[in-house]
Formats: structure tokens, C-alpha cells, sequence
């Protein structure tokens, strides 16, 4: 007789086929495709009891928690589908991402219930019938429930309000005594109300913040949907407005040495000078930073505002700073020809441009020019002999020279090079789009890029010798999920990282790159390395930064605009006795928190930027509704294709049911494809079409288009 258990699949062989499935199976499915009849049911169910007891799933589950989700995720409760009902929703959650349907499990007793905004880590369950069953585990937090949206008056005195977000569907109903005198067209800020059978549809209105159809209304939805804090406190703006010049003190003396800043021709802060000259057969560099951590002190109100905010967040059209701008652009900035306080450090190159030795002071400058990076990089063309301000060429020729050698040991060290387009949205005098167009990149960029990862560098090592609490930047290696996914799509491609999975390093990804730049494919993969990649996060806990091949690294160059490098100078004051400012030795407890709150900050900044632009983008395009367009594909789910316009960047969405009549598209996730199951027709990432766009919301940022033939 033979053994049973001999022809039994194995656990891996049994995970494999569940994952490749597109619709829940169960034992007898599994049974069927490997082949297994009466004999060996029960061995087969005795190995799936022993996978459900090692969490791989459960007995309601019929496949694997190695899907889409994993098996814990902190989500965040959302309407539900009907009065009393929440559902949840992953807090990393991106717009144009589809959503998976995740139920949260019903209360039982003395199990934890959320409540509307509640975010909790929970154990995801996958369901038969599809989508997850969320349960609670621990809760970590509350969003602010609120609501952004148009105001529309009822004829009994009661409103209703439109949210803004593409998350939210329907509307809201705002009782008469809860309007606040808002009027038909106005932004609001509304508060869920409780009650009314807990359908939580009602709400009330918090803040009239413009107008609808005010173009400068929509960087406001996006600060108010995204919850960014707008106001400074009163103590904050106080402590900011009675300080004046940094005194030179014990500093040191910089005012001779012709430091400029270079930055964008829209630069709203001046937070960093450079400034190199030749050494034996190397180079003598410094890149001054404006010294934050004069003016700022730990635990004052300004701290306090600031650690709230944990960085600046940038639109077209304004600013939300991180500091007053009595300092973010007073004290704080580097203005040319003015006196100002800096953190700065030297750092030696040799021919090669490796740094043989750095140190850091504290010190007192004055910025020759505010140049722009197209200046710049008309200086070292040769075609423009005096920038602004008076500077010559002399002062920019050695820093060209310096990050020569910075970018050779760049490329020696192998960093993660993407080329990805982004996206610069021109404006009116009057808040209107004049233009959307690609924002240029010239070496000059890359030689501030550098010499701030330089001194980043030596903020890290420097902070390590001495011992000191250090906020890292880190980055980690991809997930091997991540790296799967690509892999079968750069298959389809005939290409390979070239590597085992387990040992890939940035030089692997960069071959792949050049091997598809000047291809149709270039942007495609492009976009799925960076979708494969670690999100970089701050941490006390060093882990290295996978994307620029650094052991060592850490945010020093911007404390304007972000809490982490703040963190860094208060540790570097501290550590080489510089003075006034330094961090007080408890602070050093607090650092794992404070790591994981910048970090969030961080991702809301982004988000709100990506939203900003995306409505000002859609009401760029309103009036083009009916226009056909250059087009490809940048994601490919169950819900249809995403589109990226060429010309403008634009993304939105082709649903699924727009697309060829009489056929059923199937999904495969690891080819990223959507395959015809009759006409056999191939929608892949990267693929160039012609679409017509059908909708443009500038309210919601969502842009709806279908495919042309071509």
C-alpha cells in the first residue's frame, strides 16, 4: 500500500496555489488541483489544521494572510454600509489605490469596539465571500473624524455638505442649528455629530475656510483635509518676534568665506550655504546650515509648535512652515549679505571623493548670493560669466570640481539613481494654472544633493563617535514580496536584477534601469523599482540607508523645514559643547516616539502636496473634458487601469467596465496585466494609449478617463 503522505503537496506548493487563485477556494478545490482523491483527504485536512495553528489562516479563511494584505495592519474605522455599521481601512491608504473591503468584526464581550476615526492594530482574517475581517487587537490612537466639503443650503434651513475627499461617498447632512451661517459654495470643516441611529451622516460645521470656487481654495482643502496645522500658538509667535541677531560670541568667525545658497527660483527658505576650494590634489568644502537651535529651545513653545508640525509642508501657492515666519524666513534664513547664525562643518575630499576628515563648528556667516539652480548651471555652461548678486565664476568653478568627486564615489558606491518626472504647477497672478510642466534637472541640482548628503554623512558618524543620541534617517531593503512582484514583471521584459533576491543592492536595480532608458519601458520600470522599495523612516535605531548605500546617515541641512535635523544640531551643540540650544540628556528616552511621529508627519506633508497638486491639476483640465490624450499606464487593479498623461503628469483612472464590451478582464497581480479571457487582449504597465477624459473634479483631484483605439 502506498503512503499517502508521499504524494501530499507541500505547505509552500499549498500557499502558492491559494495566492494565484483570484477567488476564494476551499479543501476541495486544493484537493482537485494536486490530484489528491479519497486516501489522502484526510492527511491533506490534517496538514491544513497544522497550517491554520501556524497562522498561515484560518478555518473562515481560504487563503493566505501572504495576499494583498498582511496579517496585521493598523487600520483606521470608516463608515459602514448601512446604520450602526463601520468597516476599516488600511491608514497607508493612497487615493487611486483600490480598497479592499475589510468588515470590522462584531463586538464581543470583552473584546474591543471601535468607534468612528478609531485607528487600531488588528488581525486580519480573510473571508470566503472576499474582502478581511478586521479584529482589534490594541488601540493606538484617534483621527480627527472631520469632514472637508461643500456647503449646500436646504430650503428648511438645514444644509448638506459634499466632501472633497474621493474617500468619502454621498453626502452629509448638517441640522439647522449646526450651520453656523455658512452659505451655498462655502469650504467647510464639519464635525461628525453622534446619534441618529448611529447612521453618522449628520454633522456640524466647525469652519468656514473660503469659498469653492476660489482657486487659491484648493491648497486649503488639502491643509483641512489632511489635518495640518495651520495656526501657530500665541506664546510661539511671541518667543519667535523677540529674537533678534545670533551674536558672534564664541562662534566662529565665517563672514569672510563667500558661502552662497543655491536653490529653486520659487525657494520660499535659505536654509543651507556651500562652499569649496582646491587642496593639495583634493578639496576643502563646508556647508553651513542656518543654527535653528539658537532660536528654537527644547520644551518652549516654538518647540512645541514645531514638533506638532515635524516638518513644512510646500504647495503652488503657499507655505504652511514649520516655524514663524519671523524665523523661517527672518533669523533663520540666509539672506544675502546679512549676518547669520549657522551649524556648519568642513569636510576634506581626496582625488577620489572620499572624505578623509571633517569637523564641525559653530559659527557666524553672511551669504554672498541667493542664486537659483538655473544660474547656476548657466555659470558652469560657460554662458554666463557674473550671477547675480556680483558673484563670479570663480566661486562656483571648485564647487563643480569638489562634486565631481563627490558623484565618483557616488557611482563607486552604487546608489539607487531613479529618474522619475515631477511635476511643477505654474500659477496666475490670481491663484488660476497657467501650465503644468516637468520640473527641470540640472547637475547643479545634483551638486546641493550631494553636498547635503555629505554633510549628512558626517552628522551621523560624527554623532556616533561622540556617543550621542542620533534621530537616523534610514531606509531598508525591500521586502522579498516586493522584489517577486517585480521580478515576474521585469520577466515579461526579458530583464533581471541579475542577482539572488536575498543579496540585490542599488548597482542591481541600476543596471536594470540603463538597460531600459531610451526604451518605451524607461518610466515603467522606473515606477516599479520605486514601488518596491522600503519607505525611509526616522529612527534612533541605525539601520543604514539602502537607497544611497550609506551605513551612517542622518537629516542635518534643513532644520527650517524639518524636526529631525532640529533633533540633530541639539544633539551636535550638546555633544561638542557648543553652547546655548543643546539637547538636555532625558531628551535621549523620548527619541523612539518621536522617530515614529515625524516619520507620520512626514507621509501627511506628502499626502496633502500629492493632493494639493492633483486638484489643481484636474482644474487645469475641467474645461478640456471631450480632449483626447498621449497616455500610459501606471497601475494596473481589479478596478481598472491607471493613466498618467504624458504631457501633464495627470493620473486618473479607465474603470474596469469602460473597456472592451463583452469581455471579463482577469488581474494578474505578479505580471501586473489585465489579460482578456475572450478577445486575449494585454493591458500592461508602462503601455502607451490614447484616452479621452471624461470627468476632471478639481473639488476632489479624481480625473475619469476611457481608452481610444489608436
Amino acid at each position: 500500500m502506498t503512503n499517502p503522505l508521499l504524494k501530499l503537496p507541500s505547505k509552500q506548493q499549498i500557499l502558492d496555489f491559494l495566492q494565484s487563485q483570484s477567488e476564494p477556494v476551499g479543501k476541495r478545490e486544493i484537493a482537485r488541483a494536486f490530484g489528491l482523491k479519497g486516501e489522502h483527504r484526510m492527511p491533506l485536512k490534517a496538514l491544513l489544521k497544522e497550517m491554520e495553528r501556524e497562522g498561515a489562516f484560518s478555518k473562515d479563511i481560504a487563503r493566505p494572510h501572504s495576499g494583498r494584505l498582511p496579517e496585521m495592519l493598523v487600520l483606521e474605522a470608516i463608515k459602514g454600509d448601512g446604520p450602526g455599521k463601520l468597516r476599516a481601512r488600511p491608514v497607508s491608504w493612497k487615493v487611486g489605490e483600490p480598497l479592499p473591503k475589510i468588515f470590522l468584526a462584531s463586538a464581543r464581550k470583552g473584546a474591543i469596539s471601535l468607534a468612528l476615526g478609531d485607528r487600531a492594530l488588528c488581525r486580519l482574517y480573510r473571508l470566503k465571500s472576499g474582502g478581511y475581517e478586521a479584529r482589534p487587537i490594541q488601540v493606538m490612537g484617534k483621527t480627527s473624524a472631520q469632514i472637508v466639503g461643500v456647503f449646500h443650503p436646504r430650503p428648511d434651513g438645514s444644509g448638506e455638505v459634499q466632501p472633497t475627499s474621493r474617500r468619502e461617498k454621498g453626502v452629509y447632512r448638517v441640522p439647522r442649528d449646526a450651520t453656523q451661517g455658512a452659505e451655498a459654495g462655502d469650504l467647510v470643516v464639519c464635525d461628525y455629530l453622534p446619534g441618529h441611529n448611529q447612521s453618522l451622516k449628520h454633522v456640524s460645521v466647525r469652519q468656514r475656510i473660503g469659498r469653492a470656487d476660489a482657486p487659491r481654495s484648493v491648497s486649503l482643502i488639502a491643509i483641512h483635509a489632511n489635518d495640518i496645522p495651520v495656526d501657530f500658538s500665541d506664546a510661539a509667535l511671541a518667543e519667535a518676534a523677540a529674537h533678534g541677531p545670533a551674536p558672534l560670541g564664541s562662534r566662529v568667525d565665517l563672514r569672510e568665506i563667500p558661502l552662497v545658497t543655491i536653490d529653486g527660483e520659487d525657494a520660499r527658505d535659505f536654509d543651507d550655504a556651500v562652499w569649496a576650494e582646491p587642496e593639495g590634489d583634493g578639496w576643502r568644502c563646508l556647508v553651513a546650515i542656518a543654527d535653528v537651535s539658537w532660536y528654537v529651545r527644547p520644551n518652549d513653545a516654538l518647540d512645541r509648535d514645531a514638533a506638532v508640525r515635524g516638518n513644512s509642508v510646500y504647495f503652488p501657492d503657499r507655505v504652511v512652515p514649520m516655524l514663524p515666519e519671523a524665523l523661517s524666513n527672518g533669523w533663520c534664513s540666509l539672506r544675502p549679505g546679512e549676518d547669520r547664525g549657522c551649524l556648519a562643518v568642513w569636510f576634506h575630499l581626496d582625488r577620489e571623493g572620499n572624505k578623509t576628515k571633517h569637523h564641525f563648528v559653530r559659527g557666524l556667516m553672511r551669504s554672498s548670493a541667493r542664486l537659483t539652480y538655473a544660474q547656476v548651471q548657466a555659470m558652469a555652461d560657460g554662458e554666463e560669466a557674473v550671477a547675480a548678486e556680483g558673484v563670479i565664476s570663480s566661486v562656483i568653478e571648485p564647487l563643480f570640481g569638489a562634486w565631481r568627486a563627490l558623484l565618483a564615489a557616488r557611482t563607486r558606491r552604487g546608489v539607487l539613481e531613479l529618474e522619475l518626472p515631477e511635476r511643477k504647477v505654474e500659477l496666475n497672478e490670481d491663484g488660476t494654472v497657467q501650465a503644468i510642466v516637468p520640473r527641470p534637472r540640472f547637475d547643479s541640482h545634483r551638486l546641493i544633493e550631494d553636498f547635503m548628503i555629505q554633510a549628512n554623512v558626517c552628522a551621523a558618524e560624527e554623532l556616533e563617535r561622540l556617543q550621542q543620541p542620533c534621530m537616523y534617517r534610514i531606509h531598508d531593503r525591500p521586502s522579498p514580496d516586493k522584489l517577486e512582484s517585480l521580478h515576474q514583471v521585469l520577466i515579461g521584459l526579458k530583464l533581471s536584477l541579475g542577482k539572488g533576491k536575498d543579496a540585490v543592492r542599488p548597482e542591481h536595480f541600476n543596471r536594470t534601469l540603463a538597460a531600459v532608458k531610451g526604451t518605451p519601458h524607461q518610466l515603467m520600470v522606473n515606477e516599479l523599482v520605486l514601488r518596491s522599495q522600503a519607505q525611509a523612516v526616522y529612527s534612533p535605531e541605525n539601520i543604514g540607508h539602502f537607497g544611497l548605500g550609506l551605513a551612517k546617515y542622518a537629516h542635518f541641512t534643513s532644520p527650517i523645514r524639518r524636526y529631525a535635523d532640529l533633533l540633530v544640531h541639539r544633539s551636535l551643540v550638546a555633544g561638542l559643547k557648543l553652547g546655548e540650544g543643546g539637547l538636555p540628556p532625558e531628551a535621549r528616552g523620548g527619541f523612539p516616539e518621536l522617530g515614529e511621529q515625524i516619520s507620520l508627519t512626514e507621509r501627511r506633508a506628502a499626502q496633502a502636496e500629492r493632493d494639493a497638486t492633483d486638484r489643481f491639476v484636474a482644474a487645469f483640465l475641467a474645461d478640456r473634458v471631450g480632449a483626447r490624450f498621449a497616455a500610459k499606464i501606471s497601475g494596473i487593479t481589479s478596478a481598472g487601469l491607471f493613466v498618467s498623461l504624458l504631457l501633464t503628469g495627470a493620473d486618473g483612472l479607465v474603470p474596469m467596465g469602460t473597456l472592451t464590451p463583452r469581455d471579463h478582464y482577469l488581474h494578474d497581480k505578479l505580471k501586473q496585466q489585465l489579460i482578456g479571457r475572450r478577445t486575449r487582449k494585454i493591458y500592461s504597465i508602462g503601455q502607451e494609449v490614447t484616452v479621452m477624459l471624461k470627468e476632471a473634479n478639481p473639488l476632489t483631484g479624481g480625473m475619469r478617463f476611457s481608452l481610444e483605439p489608436r
